[in-house]
């Protein structure tokens, strides 16, 4: 088997939760503890493994123990299958699946389906082609329909509302949720609506009952009104699914798709210059903190990844970066699909600020730094090496895209 040490975010969220149900059988057993007149105690009874016949073993040698006490190995949590034979209804939810994954904002609507789905009906998530998630168990959803095809390539709303038209008409769900959201959820829910002739509920944060609540007036009011069937919800709706999983069963529609005569054409994405981008608005954020020794090199760096650029409290107070580029509870607020911070301790401002981004990637010469046990992926070294490398491997990678299509 292979030393690499690999980290199990789940079971170390689920060790420091205390009120998860998993908690106490995440907890390491303690096998020795000093007593109250400075003696070490030992318990005989908590050294050693299990053999491969079910018989405890003690390894005298001390490799045995001596390996599980130098690293904390990760712990597989499985959590209850949560399984529905014969749904009484459904509940179906269009994620936007940003980049063929789902966002935040994607799980929270998962969740708040969860909820008005009860024990006895479905999740039923419907996605538009290929996609790259592999936890749809985890985040709630028990039927899965993929629509698949290239008239939902690009932008094709009207294509999408017609798809949408032949699931409603052939599982007849008892409420459907889009997210309400800049990513297209938010239009693609008007558009249906239109096509349903129904009211939608917009912006909607809470559920009570047969009672939802949502945000007007510029987000300084609340609307309640009785729960209708087409709900977009804003993010933070609900807690994400945590302490389930289910069957993502696939189904399939009775019916194939006729393709539309669209009258909107796809002309593709337009380049942005990421700099004019809005920090609360950024989707990519290349920060930088005082970790960063060649910001000439930062820069080229982030212009490379065409990301938008970023940085901590320190190094706008240094002045290396403008003020409106200052990322933190005392700066901006993001919610960047993906945040790499670069030289950044990670003050506790710093995080609050990064706290609702999907992805962190952080580039420290210090192991147990913050912002390291914050991030999803650490890279431990001198910036300007990594910089370089990734330069590098960024341009490797566009030109041999640019020769496959060519």
């Amino acid at each position: 088997m292979s030393d690499i040490i690999r980290r199990d975010p789940r079971a170390e969220w689920i060790a420091r939760n205390r009120l998860h149900p998993l908690h106490a059988a995440m907890q390491p057993v303690q096998h020795s503890w000093m007593g109250p007149n400075g003696v070490i105690r030992k318990n005989v009874h908590g050294v050693g493994f299990i053999g491969p016949n079910g018989i405890k073993r003690i390894d005298r040698s001390g490799a045995q123990q001596g390996g599980a006490a130098k690293r904390t190995a990760a712990v597989e949590v499985q959590l209850p299958l949560h399984q529905i034979a014969a749904p009484a209804f459904y509940i179906n939810v269009v994620p936007d699946m940003v980049g063929g994954r789902l966002s935040s904002h994607d799980r929270d609507l998962l969740g708040l389906a969860r909820q008005l789905a009860g024990s006895d009906g479905a999740v039923l998530a419907v996605v538009f082609g290929e996609h790259k998630e592999s936890a749809f168990a985890t985040a709630g959803v028990d039927r899965l329909l993929v629509l698949e095809g290239h008239a939902f390539d690009g932008y094709s709303p009207e294509q999408r509302v017609q798809g949408l038209r032949a699931v409603d008409n052939q599982f007849n769900p008892r409420h459907w949720l889009l997210p309400d959201s800049r990513s297209g959820g938010g239009e693609l829910g008007r558009r249906f609506a239109a096509s349903l002739k129904e009211r939608p509920a917009t912006r909607v944060w809470q559920i009570k009952g047969d009672e939802c609540i949502g945000r007007a007036g510029a987000g300084q009011e609340d609307l309640a009104r009785p729960l209708p069937r087409l709900i977009l919800a804003a993010a933070e709706c609900a807690d994400p699914v945590s302490e389930t999983r289910h069957e993502v069963l696939p189904v399939e529609l009775s019916t194939a798709l006729a393709r539309s005569l669209p009258r909107i054409e796809d002309l593709g994405a337009v380049a942005v210059d990421p700099a004019a981008i809005p920090m609360a608005e950024a989707e990519f954020i290349f920060s930088g903190g005082n970790g960063v020794k060649d910001w000439a090199l930062f820069h080229q760096t982030a212009a490379a990844l065409g990301a938008t650029e970023g940085a901590s409290r320190v190094a706008v107070d240094d002045g290396f970066m403008a003020r409106d580029r200052q990322v933190g509870a005392s700066g901006t607020w993001v919610t960047a699909r993906v945040y790499v911070a670069v030289g950044i301790s990670g003050a506790i401002q710093h995080l609050q600020g990064i706290g609702a981004c999907d992805k962190v990637v952080a580039i420290n010469l210090d192991p147990g730094c913050d912002m390291i046990k914050r991030a999803d992926l650490s890279v431990i070294g001198e910036s300007a090496a990594i910089l370089q490398a990734l330069i590098v491997a960024v341009e490797a990678y566009r030109n041999g895209a640019k020769r496959d299509a060519a």
